[in-house]
């Protein structure tokens, strides 16, 4: 089940859990659209890529599917990345698709 991470981990802006600027990597590290773009689609922790991260639906389509049954987490992870170490650290990464990493 996904974490739902309520803010981004670069900027700590408020990424609620139906928002569409949130972006993830396979790890669930949390971003928003800005600051991926900062990091040129390169998660500072793993050297993957970003796919926009999923809403759990608010209303219940299906019995137990929904956000009020699974609740966003509540819990900050807010580590800036230092932008200008970044950019040469993923220099070689952001020259390959993230699905050749």
């Amino acid at each position: 089940m996904l974490e739902l991470r309520p803010t981004c981990e670069q900027c700590n802006k408020p990424l609620p859990p139906a928002s569409t600027d949130a972006m993830i990597c396979s790890f669930e590290c949390t971003f928003c659209r800005d600051c991926v773009a900062l990091l040129h689609d390169v998660c500072p922790n793993c050297g993957g890529g970003f796919v926009p991260r999923p809403i759990r639906p608010a209303l219940e389509w299906r019995p137990g599917a929904t956000l009020a049954r699974h609740p966003a987490t509540t819990h900050v992870t807010w580590k800036p990345v230092d932008l200008a170490a970044h950019a040469a650290w993923a220099v070689s990464a952001r020259k390959l698709p993230p699905e050749q990493r």
